[in-house]
């Protein structure tokens, strides 16, 4: 049996600053934006779902963000009923926004009345928020 030995050379290269913001930037954005909610019901027989098209909006530049996971609530157009007399508590998980960004939305984008809709929410350092609704 033949062993294939192959040289590697070590090279010296440069990255322009426009570059390496851009490469430091896409970095950032594989982080993710985790929103932790919890709803109250409002009628006895309550029941909540989110749709896979729910996304994060960049408020400046308008580029949506997707959401790549949810916890503890069902995906439509199956439902979770909301517990009386307690909320229902939930995890929606985004991709990671770029550090520019300071304010985004967050749409649920439906072909039905009642989908969930905050705007202008003030970015923190953490990328983790909490929703009471």
């Amino acid at each position: 049996m033949n062993t294939l030995v192959k040289e590697i050379h070590q090279y010296h290269f440069e990255v322009c600053e426009e570059l390496q913001f851009e490469l430091q930037e896409r970095v950032s954005e594989e982080r993710q934006v985790i929103i932790h909610f919890s709803v109250l019901a409002t009628d006895e027989e309550d029941a909540a779902r989110i749709w896979k098209s729910t996304f994060l909006i960049d408020a400046v530049t308008g580029i949506r963000y997707p959401m790549l996971f949810a916890e503890g609530i069902s995906i439509a157009p199956e439902w979770t009923i909301i517990p009386k007399n307690r909320p229902l508590h939930f995890t929606l998980i985004f991709k990671g926004l770029p550090q520019r960004c300071k304010r985004f939305d967050l749409l649920e984008m439906i072909p039905e009345p009642g989908g969930f809709e905050m705007r202008n929410i003030h970015r923190n350092t953490s990328d983790v928020y909490f929703v009471e609704m």
